[in-house]
């Protein structure tokens, strides 16, 4: 939308005094009055910023777990039984799970809510016929503003006038390219060079970048892959604390059990039906990876996103600063009769290489300056890689700009597509250009060859210009350098030499095509999405190695008019997308997700933010990523660096393998307990255990240990997997089965050591069966090794700790009565160390021979 029109209006396409009488403006700018009259008409000049998000929404999200819904539901009865006792330990269950879970997300929002920059906070405006500084919120469509090096534009604006003007815009690729935008500069970019008289066209949300924020806002987030299984998991609970529980109270009407009696016995099963656990151990270990990735350099916003990324079947990602290392850097030179690879570091260079490399440092508006050792570029990145590059060849460019003066310039101008200085010298002046090929091309005479200068022909002319095809066909960036002696400047100048052709590339970022070939052995592909030409993109996925056989590389504007389904079967042979629009971006990643994908999109710019937002997990760059960027991801990598993405999908495998783990040892506990109560109602015998027992084993004996698994090293060969499944649910079929086993074997145990002795012994034999059947939780091999046993002192710590508080619970007289726990003799505490270790040496056993098989397998399988 535009300032004065319904419709979108190409002020691109129109000439200023155009621009300006639609507008209503005069050159000199607006008055006070006109500019409070539109500021009153439009509104400020601000982008509407989603809300932090509420202590109390976080707070909600905590509490409407179903989990803690049966834990509330088991209270109450607890209470109206007139048992506070009881009542109070659930409740103060509810709180740590509750308490646990907002502190930890809360904590991320508030760092994510400080990392986000500020808005554009003055601008400088030409009102009532004089220039003046004001905020920047107070720009108005029509105000005439002025720019220069190091400013930010305030609002999109249509330049009047400009004097070599330069501004960053990698961040806002629309669907004209800026290179065919030469007379628009857009809020939120930066003037890297130049000065220039702009007048505004559109403020706020009717900038482009406005208008990509409408598109973000508009995009609905889904719950993560993690929140739906667990989610699942929780509906079974219920279904199974539900249906046991009437199968416990039929039996106990049958029995003639009181009403009391069975509304105590149903208080028991829920809770041990539910896994008080559950929720805090799994908070704590995605804290754990959150912890983990902080120190990576990697801010998460959302907890459950840590496991997200280790479900991630398919990385989107946009080039330039996360592929690409987000500087020009020269590669090649082609003098007319030789071609040259530039080094990374320092280099020989002949004269006619130093001739060349000297024009292009003349004929130049940057500077490089050293910081702290290092040489870092001031002004158009173009120009500093050409300043870097002579650098190297070992040109001094403070001397050589003092023993050749600038006398005179053309400025690079898009219609002029050169630009020339003219230096003075011993005889005469020297004239210095550099540009488009064919453009620099017209106004040479003669080359510099092996043998000196020689006329150009026609047939030379066309063999110099299939020299800048060959460097463009490999996604090179091209410029021309020709020098010429003259008397006087001149315009166009004439007359020239052609000294050559520079190359030059945004290369790889550091460890990206490596991180690139770990993601292809995690069976995770990586397709990226660029506002490049097709051979710039071609040509940077070759080198990154992203086109495997067969694969394709299609044009955003191409994939625009597919429809949806045809989109789809277009995306799975496609693993680069060039010249896509924010709103190609966002159809791309929903046809991946629409195949059942699970996608994870990095990007850092205005036009990243939609597709962000709609992906599984949106990764942002903190540093250089804009606002909108980071608001819209999940993820935000403080480092930039897309290495630590290779580590955060390794992380969020491991963390699905601990989720995996301590789901295995809680619900065998849990099952167990239930056991226990099942088969004490088939066996005609009363509860064995009490509420506040079972209470105090699902804090004591499962909680402790099952944190302890949320810390477990990962599997050396984690990343050598396949992605799982985004449908598979947390526990496979073979881990139910073998749930089901533990958890009938533990509750057998318990059940005999109640008939041989009571309900105190029922207790302490449950509680050290479920403390040693951490051993069976943590790998898939035995622990009895001590290399195995140590690798996670945390389990051994833990186990340590739940066993000493047992102790606590058997021996400390006024926990002991609240417990209802009562002495022990001697024969006693034999059969319940007897007794509570079998489940563990059934299962050590069982590993010890699966890993033994394993071992001998490849023997057996071997030719004889």
């Amino acid at each position: 939308m535009t300032a004065t029109d319904p419709g979108p209006t190409p002020w691109h396409a129109l000439s200023p005094a155009e621009v300006l009488a639609r507008l209503g403006v005069r050159p000199g700018g607006l008055t006070e009055a006109e500019a409070a009259e539109r500021l009153a008409r439009f509104g400020p000049n601000l982008f509407r910023r989603t809300p932090p998000v509420s202590p109390w929404r976080i707070l909600l999200a905590q509490v409407r777990s179903l989990i803690v819904l049966l834990l509330l539901v088991a209270a109450a009865v607890a209470l109206a039984l007139g048992d506070p006792l009881d009542a109070a330990a659930i409740g103060a269950v509810i709180l740590l799970n509750v308490a646990l879970g907002f502190f930890t997300e809360l904590r991320a929002h508030r760092a994510m809510e400080a990392l986000l920059a500020l808005e554009v906070a003055r601008a400088s405006v030409v009102r009532d016929g004089d220039a003046r500084e004001l905020d920047a919120r107070a720009v108005v469509p029509g105000d005439v503003i002025l720019l220069e090096a190091g400013a930010a534009v305030p609002a999109d604006a249509r330049l009047l006038e400009s004097v070599e003007l330069r501004a960053v815009e990698s961040a806002l690729e629309i669907e004209t390219s800026i290179a065919e935008r030469p007379t628009m500069v857009y809020k939120t970019t930066t003037v890297v060079a130049g000065r220039g008289r702009a007048v505004v066209v559109g403020t706020g949300m009717d900038t482009e970048v406005g208008r990509i924020g409408a598109l973000t806002a508009s995009v609905v987030e889904g719950a993560t892959p993690l929140e739906r299984r667990l989610d699942a998991l929780g509906r079974r609970l219920a279904a199974v604390a539900v249906a046991v529980a009437l199968v416990v109270a039929g039996l106990g009407l049958l029995q003639g059990a009181s009403l009391g009696e069975l509304l105590q016995t149903s208080i028991a099963l829920a809770v041990a039906a539910v896994p008080e656990g559950l929720p805090v151990v799994g908070t704590i270990a995605m804290a754990v990876g959150v912890r983990r990735m902080a120190r990576r350099r990697a801010l998460i916003r959302h907890l459950p996103v840590v496991e997200t990324l280790g479900s991630a079947t398919l990385i989107c990602t946009d080039k330039t600063g996360t592929l690409t290392a987000g500087e020009m850097t020269v590669t090649d030179l082609r003098l007319a009769h030789e071609a040259v690879s530039v080094p990374e570091g320092p280099f020989t260079a002949n004269p006619d290489v130093l001739r060349l490399l000297r024009t292009a440092a003349l004929a130049n508006r940057s500077t490089l300056v050293e910081e702290n050792g290092t040489w870092r570029g001031r002004g158009d990145p173009t120009e500093t890689a050409l300043l870097a590059a002579a650098r190297k060849a070992g040109l001094d460019l403070a001397a050589l700009r003092a023993e050749w003066p600038e006398v005179a310039d053309l400025p690079f101008s898009s219609a002029r597509m050169f630009m020339a200085t003219w230096h003075r010298a011993e005889a005469g002046l020297l004239l210095c250009v550099k540009g488009a090929p064919h453009r620099v091309l017209e106004l040479c005479t003669s080359a510099a060859g092996a043998r000196g200068e020689y006329p150009l022909d026609d047939g030379e002319r066309e063999r110099l210009q299939e020299l800048n095809r060959e460097l463009a066909e490999r996604g090179l960036r091209v410029l021309a350098v020709a020098a010429g002696k003259v008397a006087e400047p001149t315009d166009p100048p004439a007359g020239l030499t052609w000294l050559g052709l520079v190359g030059m590339m945004d290369p790889p970022a550091p460890g990206v095509p490596e991180t690139i070939r770990l993601f292809r052995r995690a069976g995770i592909r990586t397709v990226m999405l660029t506002g490049d030409q097709r051979l710039t993109a071609r040509s940077v996925a070759a080198q990154l190695g992203l086109l495997d056989a067969g694969a394709r590389v299609c044009d955003g504007r191409d994939a625009d008019r597919l429809s949806d389904e045809a989109l789809r079967e277009e995306v799975v042979r496609t693993s680069v997308f060039s010249r896509v629009s924010p709103e190609a971006k966002l159809r791309i990643v929903g046809a991946y997700q629409e195949r059942g994908d699970v996608v994870a999109m990095l990007g850092d710019g205005v036009n990243d933010a939609a597709a962000l937002r709609k992906a599984d997990i949106g990764v942002a760059m903190g540093g250089r990523g804009t606002d909108l960027a980071k608001e819209a991801a999940d993820l935000i990598l403080e480092d930039d660096r897309f290495t630590t993405i290779g580590a955060a999908v390794e992380q969020g495998r491991i963390i699905f393998d601990n989720i995996r783990k301590f789901v295995f040892y809680l619900f065998s506990c849990n099952l167990a307990e239930i056991l226990v109560f099942l088969g004490a109602g088939l066996a005609g015998q009363a509860a064995p255990l009490f509420p506040l027992q079972i209470l105090w084993l699902n804090l004591v004996t499962d909680t402790f240990p099952a944190l302890a698994l949320a810390v477990e090293p990962g599997d050396p060969g984690v990343m050598r997997q396949p992605p799982r499944d985004p449908r598979e649910a947390i526990l496979s079929v073979g881990m139910l089965r073998s749930i089901a086993l533990y958890g009938a074997l533990i509750a057998a145990v318990t059940i005999v050591a109640f008939s041989l002795g009571g309900t105190t012994c029922a207790f302490m034999t449950l509680a050290l069966a479920q403390i040693l059947h951490l051993g069976n939780a943590r790998s898939a091999g035995p622990v009895l090794a001590p290399r195995m046993a140590f690798a996670n002192r945390t389990a051994v710590g833990a186990a340590l700790l739940a066993i000493g508080l047992q102790l606590v619970a058997a021996f400390f007289e006024p926990l002991a009565r609240v417990l209802r726990v009562t002495p022990l003799s001697g024969r006693e505490w034999a059969l319940v160390l007897a007794l509570g270790a079998l489940p563990a040496i059934v299962g050590q056993a069982a590993k010890t021979l699966r890993v033994f098989r394993a071992r001998r397998r490849p023997r057996d399988e071997a030719p004889r």
